[in-house]
């Protein structure tokens, strides 16, 4: 699809919602950059956040911003996404490219509209990660189950009515194809900060380093426990429900800053000694970033790490999320830090640039059009 011709087209985008700064919010991003016109529908959004992250951009939100605004938690909100997904209007789009962390895929629309599904997982509170989530949960066991059935019905139906699937990384194509039994293509999703980088000179630091959300299943506590132990110097960027307990249990040594902006945050790239990611994700923007500026990593060996971490080249793998295994990871990351080549590292990182993700974007809808 030339360029022309996707001038010619009427094209939207849909994300499930904006609220902050993540990998696929950086993915949607790029999205708008190859497609400023779009307008971007969303269930609900954070003006304050939107305003600065996506300026210019047509935000549409649904009937639900009401509800966002008054309870400040989409959490409540959860019963009804499904129909309010359903209720956005996209009559007159020829082209919809859905960001879907959750429920945009279960978009309806009209035939002669193309939807293409960028996926991120399908939804993991109700298929691999539902015995977790029903643990974790704080409403009665009859009730998380009762809503994970339905959502877990709705979810498969509504995988059904995308016409194309990019799944972010090999081990999300994968789960597609089981639980959705959908193939898909891997395009993996862009690597952030690129022009920072190249101005800004990366130094051997004399801490280590992770950038995340604070949530419970990202494994941070493990992490800041590990350190305690050690006794090295751990920053942790970052927030989320999980911010309060980790600063009462977090050691001298180890500090929690919070959300910091992305400009600041390069800093903290640039100076550390290590990256460290203690939990699974399904591909993980954050490590790559720490890798531009050529710094080795110590992740979780599970979902998408796997496809870009090479032991002894860019960093190391540990199997258990447990303290103590991951402390053994730590102890072989800094064995190796002398013969990590930064140069071999950040050709890692180069795989997966902001421009090879558009021209592949791009590539994919000229071959839809051919």
């Amino acid at each position: 699809m030339q360029n022309q011709e996707r001038q010619d087209l009427k094209i939207a985008l849909v994300h499930d919602w904006l609220l902050g700064v993540g990998g696929a919010e950086k993915t949607l991003k790029a999205l708008h950059e190859m497609f400023p016109q779009a307008p971007i529908h969303t269930l609900f959004y954070d003006k304050k956040f939107t305003d600065s992250f996506l300026p210019g951009a047509q935000i549409r939100p649904t009937f639900l911003q009401s509800f966002y605004t008054m309870f400040k938690s989409h959490k409540l909100l959860t019963p009804i996404l499904p129909t309010a997904v359903e209720s956005i209007d996209l009559a007159g789009f020829d082209l919809v490219i859905s960001s879907s962390v959750s429920f945009a895929k279960g978009l309806i629309l009209k035939p002669q509209t193309r939807h293409i599904c960028y996926c991120y997982s399908p939804m993991r509170q109700v298929w691999d990660w539902h015995a977790e989530y029903k643990r974790e949960s704080r409403m009665p066991v009859f009730i998380t189950s009762w809503s994970q059935h339905f959502l877990r019905i709705w979810d498969r139906q509504a995988s059904t009515r995308a016409d194309h699937f990019i799944a972010i990384s090999e081990n999300v194509r994968q789960r597609i194809k089981k639980y959705y039994q959908r193939e898909s293509v891997v395009i993996y999703p862009p690597v952030a900060f690129s022009q920072i980088i190249n101005s800004r000179p990366a130094h051997a630091g004399q801490y280590f380093l992770i950038v995340s959300r604070l949530f419970k299943h990202k494994n941070i506590e493990i992490a800041v426990r590990a350190f305690n132990k050690l006794k090295l110097p751990l920053i942790v960027i970052g927030s989320g429900p999980e911010l309060k307990k980790l600063r009462k249990i977090a050691e001298p040594n180890v500090k929690l800053l919070g959300y910091l902006s992305d400009e600041t945050v390069v800093n903290y790239y640039a100076d550390c000694s290590a990256f460290i990611m203690p939990q699974e994700e399904d591909f993980g923007i954050a490590p790559l970033e720490a890798m531009t500026y050529g710094k080795p990593v110590l992740a979780l060996a599970r979902g998408g790490a796997l496809e870009y971490i090479e032991e002894g080249v860019n960093g190391e793998l540990f199997e258990d999320p447990t303290e103590e295994v991951l402390a053994d990871g730590v102890r072989r990351l800094i064995g190796n830090l002398a013969n990590y080549d930064s140069d071999v590292i950040k050709k890692t990182a180069e795989r997966f640039s902001e421009n090879k993700f558009k021209t592949q974007i791009a590539d994919f809808l000229s071959a839809l059009a051919n």
